[in-house]
């Protein structure tokens, strides 16, 4: 007996290639209180035919339709590495076994359908998860028999995500995160069909980006030059890592705010603050009114844009503190040069705008903080505006979206908030298009966030605050609208985080 599994480009076969199932799931509720999958597929058919799974017996091959092979890295890692999943803890039990029954599972046979498998490509915005799978899914429809071997019902699957952008913030500024944490949770995201690894990389408390062009930076402006960096060899680790998954990574360098560890490897980025008449000795936002700011961001974003192959850059551009820029007297003068009077978020505008300029010279897309559309910024056509401000945040998807432009949401989802209890059900239960607009409005919001910022957040305690937490978000991004049962999901997400631990 043999399964295929028939999947879209390459890239997100390997990413959501889990286990679901064919059909409508209406009316199975016993089938996927038992299933217990996450996210939950769009359509499945589920049987009672059940088989075997052996170490010595089964199989990852690809399809003779495909169009990979076995040269293909991407699905020869992923053969590799679900394998391990299912079998880590048996194969030493099962070696001695070499009988073949007729109800073992000989092998799953993997069919990419599009012509170009994208073998060497990276994940994108654009990228088609679509996959399909007959007879029977992997991993999370694998189950144990009472004499501990592992069994699996026949099934039929055809899934895709309701949301092209479903991703994760880390925050590795405020608290440096090791690779083996960033690579962990790398792991766990391609569990949940998460495919954006959101690195906010750097902030005001230190600059853990190792810059080739600017090697001050991280050697005056991380906690500690040697040991708290990520050096060109672990950036390029955690793309790739990501892209064996299907995963982004978008790095965030957020200025002209959030920005005082860029200061102490960069002379006379920051603006001096004044009290009075005098320089007080403290620095607020990049200066916004001298050309070498700008001749340095011209320099700096080339080499970013060839160091991270994702199409876009998030650019910050949120929670400007302005009281240094208005106490600066040359600020002052340039004010008024301008005609900006004292309204300092046309400054914040003015900067913005020519950074925008900068980043767009090296063809990347860019992404923004919601502050920037709020403060009338031009953008491009293809920006996306990041929505995180949450008192407001229908208000804000149905400006922005009216706008014409590409939207994320994660104002529901900063999981750094805590609270006792079972929080999940509050990130569970949104609705990202809960908000008054048209089906077009509607559709330019292409998915969401969750964040976890790092004031508190550090190695020792990252990954059981993120998840299960996180899983809630991604089954709201994956799975059909309908999908609302919270009992059901509980039932589901216990068993979730089971596999997860395993």
């Amino acid at each position: 007996m043999y399964c295929l599994l028939k999947c879209s480009p390459l890239i997100l076969a390997v990413a959501v290639c889990h286990g679901w199932l064919f059909g409508d799931f209406v009316g199975k509720q016993k089938e996927l209180d038992e299933i217990s999958l996450w996210p939950l597929p769009q359509k499945f058919q589920s049987s009672a035919v059940a088989f075997k799974l052996s170490p010595g017996s089964f199989q990852i091959v690809h399809a003779k339709q495909s169009s990979a092979g076995p040269s293909c890295s991407i699905l020869v890692n992923a053969f590799r590495r679900y394998f391990e999943y299912m079998f880590g803890d048996l194969k030493k039990h099962e070696k001695s076994r070499k009988k073949v029954y007729d109800s073992d599972l000989a092998e799953l046979q993997v069919w990419i359908t599009s012509a170009d498998p994208e073998c060497d490509g990276y994940p994108s915005l654009q990228a088609d998860e679509s996959c399909e799978l007959f007879s029977l899914p992997l991993l999370q429809l694998v189950y144990r028999d009472d004499y501990g071997a592992n069994n699996i019902n026949k099934t039929d699957i055809s899934d895709f995500p309701r949301f092209a952008h479903r991703g994760i913030l880390l925050d590795s500024s405020r608290h440096f995160l090791p690779l083996k944490v960033i690579l962990a949770n790398l792991e766990a995201m391609a569990m949940n069909k998460f495919n954006v690894f959101h690195w906010h990389i750097v902030d005001d408390p230190s600059f853990p980006y190792m810059s080739r062009t600017f090697p001050d930076l991280s050697q005056k402006g991380a906690y500690h030059p040697f040991t708290h960096v990520y050096t060109p060899s672990d950036v390029k680790m955690v793309i790739e890592f990501a892209r064996m998954r299907g995963i982004r990574v978008i790095p965030e360098f957020d200025t002209p705010g959030h920005t005082q560890s860029w200061g102490n490897g960069q002379l006379n980025l920051l603006t001096p603050c004044y009290s009075g008449s005098s320089p007080s000795g403290t620095f607020g936002p990049v200066n916004p009114i001298l050309n070498s700011s700008y001749d340095f961001m011209t320099q700096f974003f080339k080499e970013i844009s060839t160091v991270f192959p994702d199409a876009y850059i998030h650019l910050g551009g949120d929670e400007v503190d302005f009281s240094c820029w208005k106490s600066n007297p040359d600020i002052k003068k340039f004010m008024v040069q301008q005609g900006f009077g004292t309204d300092y978020s046309k400054l914040e505008s003015f900067y913005i705008q020519r950074l925008l300029d900068i980043v767009a010279a090296t063809k990347k897309g860019y992404m923004v903080w919601q502050e920037v559309f709020d403060n009338g910024v031009k953008l491009k056509d293809d920006t996306v505006v990041e929505v995180w401000i949450g008192n407001k945040m229908e208000e804000e998807l149905q400006n922005v979206t009216g706008a014409g432009f590409t939207t994320i949401l994660s104002a529901p989802w900063y999981l750094d908030y805590i609270s006792y209890g079972q929080d999940w059900q509050r990130y569970y239960k949104v609705e990202p298009l809960n908000f008054p607009g048209t089906d077009a409005q509607k559709k330019l919001v292409i998915g969401g966030e969750a964040c976890l910022w790092g004031e508190y957040v550090d190695a020792t305690n990252l990954t059981p605050r993120l998840w299960p937490r996180a899983s809630a978000v991604a089954e709201r991004l994956w799975s059909d609208k309908s999908v609302t049962d919270v009992g059901n999901a509980y039932k589901r997400l216990v068993q979730h985080r089971c596999r997860m631990v395993k």
